[in-house]
């Protein structure tokens, strides 16, 4: 029988004007899988922040096995055998697997590492995992997505790690690769380790959990639930507030593709060795979803209607204007924007304000003679930033410190300023929370019904088929199905993925 490994009571953080922890509790055992949910907001971060010894709380207690324990620092937090792998890896692209493994804590001898040790350690600690076939002298950043996961969990068993917290550790992996996830983690579970599991895809939390605790608000509204007999319907309605209702809007009968107009023709569109003969239309007031595992050229194929990657061959209409390819400068005059898949990186710019990064895409508007009207800009963007209700409301705060969802309505109010007729969406809710990915699929549907076109692509199946009036799937870089969203179901898609028939 598993036995308490953590417990953390009435823990209090608070920064300057907001209470990020109002005495939450937590109680992990030994070899399971415990759920941590919550909205964006709700103090998941904060709380791993304590536990992981970045951030000191300022009341409440923690114990380790038994004993009062106080992790002041990560280093500290990592000697009692708690590792943290977050959302955006902390690894060293240009050092290799073994180098990562043991960044830090390398094996020396007079200053120098041991690298023959070093690797085969990291071969090791690789197999344990079961996925001896990663070979420790490869550069890390050579890896893919799941392999760099592997890599990261290694380093936590390199540093005999009895609790793993795992941030969203799904977000970037295919279908495939999340099984694969969630058999490396039923292994470290057989070894006693116990596992915190951060999430915002309910439905992972049902296969992989053993118990779930809620956080709302900075407090703990339910604890130690098990994870496979609560309904999702009583989660959503602890997470939120409120009962659960269906994520997805009612699909407009003015959206209907027949009664719109074409605004966008892709022919032929081809790039060697990511995707080849796509064709698609968009119509104004449609949503177009594209289905397909991660590597089969969905966000590729965005990427070149967008004029960010230039075509080997085939063309792209906009409204019956043929764009210059490889042109983005041109699609965004004719009336195209893109929110791209990794919004920190791509989309937005940290550090400066919610207005500024709104109004980046239609900065000419507001420049006269080398000189930009700062209130103009700023009067549009809490413009459009009220009415796409963003939160918090003040457009002079740094983009930074939105929630997830509220970046993202950040990003689609950019393009509102330039007129958009056309928008790209390539995962939309990645990093979201339910309640922040029924508000983003509201407001995707509000943008189609007001003529809008649409083309969106997603990991999440159900997302695709929920939100779409019609569906592309792809594999391996071609169209093999195209569809009404009502007529295809998630078993027919992923059969698609694997058999790659055109149904």
């Amino acid at each position: 029988m598993s036995t308490t490994l953590l417990q953390m009571r009435g823990i209090m953080k608070t920064f300057p004007g907001v209470r990020a922890l109002d005495g939450v509790d937590l109680e992990v055992r030994t070899g399971e899988v415990h759920c941590l949910l919550g909205q964006n907001g709700a103090g998941k971060s904060t709380l791993i922040k304590v536990l992981a010894g970045a951030q000191r709380p300022d009341g409440g207690t923690i114990e380790w096995g038994g004993d009062t324990v106080s992790a002041r620092s990560p280093a500290a937090a990592m000697k009692l055998g708690i590792a943290t792998i977050y959302q955006e890896l902390d690894l060293v692209d240009g050092l290799s697997v073994a180098e990562n493994i043991f960044l830090g804590h390398e094996p020396t001898t007079v200053g120098f590492a041991r690298r023959a040790e070093m690797r085969r350690n990291a071969r090791r600690l690789l197999e344990r995992l079961g996925h001896g076939e990663i070979d420790p002298a490869r550069e890390v950043g050579e890896l893919s997505s799941a392999s760099k996961q592997l890599v990261s969990m290694a380093r936590a068993l390199s540093l005999d790690a009895r609790l793993i917290v795992m941030d969203e550790p799904s977000a970037v992996l295919a279908h495939d690769e999340i099984s694969g996830l969630f058999r490396v983690i039923e292994e470290l579970t057989r070894q006693g380790i116990a596992i915190v599991y951060i999430s915002h895809r309910l439905d992972e939390i049902r296969e992989i959990g053993d118990r779930i605790t809620v956080l709302k608000d900075g407090r703990t509204v339910a604890e130690g639930l098990p994870a496979a007999d609560t309904p999702t319907e009583r989660v959503v309605s602890l997470m939120t507030g409120r009962s659960m209702v269906s994520a997805f809007p009612e699909r407009n009968s003015v959206s209907a593709p027949e009664q719109q107009s074409e605004l966008l023709r892709v022919a032929e569109l081809s790039r060697t060795g990511e995707f080849e003969d796509i064709s698609f239309t968009v119509r104004g007031g449609e949503i177009v979803g594209i289905a397909g595992l991660v590597g089969s050229g969905r966000s590729e194929i965005l990427q070149t209607v967008y004029g960010a990657r230039k075509p080997r061959s085939g063309g792209v209409e906009l409204a019956g204007g043929r764009l210059p390819p490889g042109n983005v400068r041109a699609a965004v005059r004719a009336g195209m924007g893109l929110a791209p898949e990794e919004r920190k990186s791509q989309a937005l710019v940290p550090y400066e304000s919610i207005a500024h990064n709104v109004s980046l895409a239609a900065l000419g508007r507001y420049a006269r003679l080398g000189w930009v009207d700062r209130t103009g800009e700023q009067a549009a963007a809490e413009e459009v930033t009220t009415a796409l209700r963003l939160q918090p409301s003040d457009t002079k705060q740094p983009v930074r410190v939105l929630s997830g969802g509220n970046q993202q309505k950040a990003v689609v109010a950019r393009w509102l300023l330039t007129d958009c007729r056309v928008l790209l969406l390539d995962e939309p809710t990645r990093g979201v929370d339910v309640g922040a990915k029924a508000e983003i699929y509201a407001l995707v549907r509000e943008l189609a019904d007001s003529g809008v076109g649409v083309l969106l692509v997603s990991s999440e199946i159900p997302e695709v088929l929920g939100l779409s009036d019609r569906v592309l799937v792809l594999r391996e870089g071609r169209i093999v199905r195209e569809s009404p969203a009502d007529e295809i179901d998630e078993a027919e898609v992923l059969d698609l993925f694997i058999e790659g028939s055109a149904a």
